[in-house]
């Protein structure tokens, strides 16, 4: 899949064919629509059929994206139900690895993820996701996924937070550290994928340290409430005029070389 280098991208996940047209209205925002289901996890999976509800609904040159799930450790029932997002219509596959103890599992599951995915979809994207707040569920050290995606065979990292209770992305993994997570990310070719109720007060952090792809959903929600709030497009179109400033200061702040 082609990348667009040195530009962050904004993921918003609906968990609607409903809430999937609020982000069709506010689709020159964002770049990526993300198909989950809150009430199954913080990576929970939806339906097939609303998968390709929502890709019917986005405009075509907005890629979908869509979780697999917070899953086990369960290579085969995992690789399956990669696949079948796929056949639905998502083009970005997010695995979280919920139920992964060590980094050889979470490869043991990511390899099937990525071959079920690209026999299917060669130019497919695949995004292996841990958890910030992992010594909470007993799941893979959040610093090892950048490697795990590697073996694996994957296309990104990603750090999100599995419960969610108020606390957030920073709160678990601070910025530096985030840092550091990038770093051994792009290091080995990987892109960088940040969320875990990311707010607009995060986005110089995220900037500065060079991320990728920045999920949000309470963010944009009505109430800033992920469960019970329901996406806005003018709070879209807000979040993504306060990216491209901390982007334009960013750069400006950059020296040039010469």
């Amino acid at each position: 899949m082609r990348w667009k280098e040195s530009t962050l991208l904004l993921l918003i996940s609906p968990d609607s064919v409903e809430e999937a047209l609020d982000c069709a209205k506010a689709a020159e925002h964002l770049d990526i629509v993300d198909v989950k289901k809150p009430d199954e996890g913080s990576l929970g999976a939806n339906f097939p059929w609303v998968i390709r509800q929502i890709r019917d609904t986005v405009p075509a040159d907005k890629p979908v994206s869509a979780t697999v799930g917070d899953v086990p450790y369960k290579p085969g029932t995992v690789a399956q139900a990669a696949l079948g997002a796929t056949v639905s219509g998502a083009t970005y596959i997010k695995v979280g690895l919920y139920g992964c103890t060590t980094p050889e599992q979470a490869i043991d599951v990511m390899r099937g993820v990525v071959r079920a995915v690209k026999d299917h979809q060669p130019d497919a994207f695949v995004v292996a996701s841990g958890y910030a707040d992992a010594h909470r569920i007993g799941c893979v050290n959040p610093l090892a996924l950048p490697d795990i995606a590697r073996r694996s065979g994957c296309d990104a990292a990603m750090l999100d937070t599995a419960i969610k209770d108020g606390t957030r992305l920073f709160d678990h993994v601070p910025p530096d550290l985030c840092a550091e997570f990038v770093r051994q990310a792009h290091d080995v070719g990987l892109r960088a994928a940040l969320a875990g109720s990311v707010k607009a007060a995060d986005l110089a952090a995220l900037t500065r340290i060079g991320t990728d792809i920045v999920g949000v959903r309470g963010a944009v929600c009505e109430g800033g409430d992920r469960a019970a709030g329901r996406i806005q497009p003018q709070l879209v179109a807000a979040f993504r005029a306060e990216m491209d400033r901390h982007a334009r200061e960013h750069t400006a702040s950059v020296p040039t070389a010469g």
